[in-house]
C-alpha cells in the first residue's frame, strides 16, 4: 500500500520544567490531533526531528516510544514510524467474516499463516467442538491485517477429519471461509462469542507490531454449520487501539 508523504513538524519553544523528550512527544501529539499528520502518514525521520528540536536521536527515540505507548504511532520494521489509523469498527454477529468486515470499511484484508500443526484436542477445544477429547484437530496460527496493519493474532482449530488440508488452503488464501468451502461447507454462522481482555506477551507483540504489555481484546468463538454442528473454534487477540468490537443482535 502506498504511504502518504512525510509531514513536517514545527518545534515549539521549550516549556519550563518539561523534559525534552516529553515536549517533543506532546508537540507531535498536537500535530496528530490537529490533522497536520494524518492517520497512516509517516513521521519524519529521527535525524530530521532531532535537528528541528536541537536534541540528539536518543531523545527523539524516547519521545516516539512515548507516543507508541499512548497508542498514537506504530513502528513498522524497516519502513519507519506511522500514525495509527482510527479504530476499525468490527461487528460481531451471526455472520462474522473478517474479510467482509474489513472490505466494508474500505480497507484491504490480509491473512498470514505463521504456524500450523496436527494435535489432539484438549479438554477445552473438545468441549467447544463437541468431540471426544484427544480427537485430532488442525491448529492454524495466523495474523490478520487491514491495509497491511496487523489487527489480530489468532488461532483456529478444526476437526482434522473434516478439513485435512486446512493449513495448505489457508496459507494460499488467507481465508477460513475458503478453508471451509474446500471441505464442502458453503455456509456457517457464529454460535457463541466470549470477549475478555489481556496484555500482549512477547510473541503477540511481535506479530502485531505492538510494545509488550499493550492491551488486547480476546475473542473466543465457536462457528457452526447450518444444521448446528460445531466446525471451528477460534481465539483472536485484537490490538485494542486498532479495533472497536460491536456486538449485534
Amino acid at each position: 500500500m502506498a504511504r502518504a508523504r512525510e509531514k513536517p513538524v514545527t518545534a515549539r519553544p521549550p516549556a519550563a520544567g518539561v523534559t525534552l523528550w516529553r515536549r517533543i512527544a506532546d508537540d507531535l501529539e498536537r500535530a496528530i490531533a490537529a490533522g497536520d499528520i494524518a492517520a497512516g502518514e509517516k513521521l519524519p525521520g529521527e535525524t530530521e526531528i532531532a535537528a528541528r528540536f536541537g536534541v540528539n536521536r536518543h531523545t527523539v527515540r524516547r519521545a516516539i516510544a512515548e507516543l507508541a505507548g499512548r497508542g498514537l504511532v506504530r513502528a513498522a520494521r524497516g519502513s519507519g514510524t506511522f500514525v495509527e489509523g482510527g479504530r476499525l469498527a468490527y461487528p460481531i454477529s451471526a455472520r462474522t467474516r473478517f474479510s467482509e468486515i474489513v472490505g466494508t470499511a474500505g480497507r484491504e484484508a490480509g491473512g498470514r499463516l505463521v504456524a500450523s500443526r496436527l494435535e489432539p484436542a484438549d479438554g477445552a477445544i473438545a468441549r467447544r467442538l463437541k468431540i471426544p477429547k484427544g480427537t485430532p484437530v488442525v491448529r492454524l496460527d495466523f495474523v490478520r491485517s487491514a491495509n497491511g496493519v496487523p489487527l489480530s493474532a489468532g488461532t483456529t482449530w478444526l476437526p482434522a477429519a473434516r478439513a485435512p488440508d486446512a493449513a495448505k488452503i489457508y496459507e494460499a488464501t488467507g481465508s477460513i471461509t475458503r478453508v471451509l468451502a474446500a471441505a464442502g461447507i458453503s455456509d456457517y454462522r457464529r454460535y457463541s462469542t466470549r470477549v475478555t481482555a489481556a496484555v500482549a506477551d512477547a510473541i503477540d507483540a511481535a506479530r502485531l507490531d505492538l510494545s509488550p504489555g499493550r492491551p488486547l481484546l480476546v475473542v473466543e468463538s465457536v462457528d457452526v454449520t447450518p444444521d448446528g454442528k460445531p466446525i471451528t473454534t477460534s481465539t483472536g487477540r485484537f490490538a485494542a487501539d486498532r479495533v472497536e468490537l460491536m456486538v449485534e443482535n
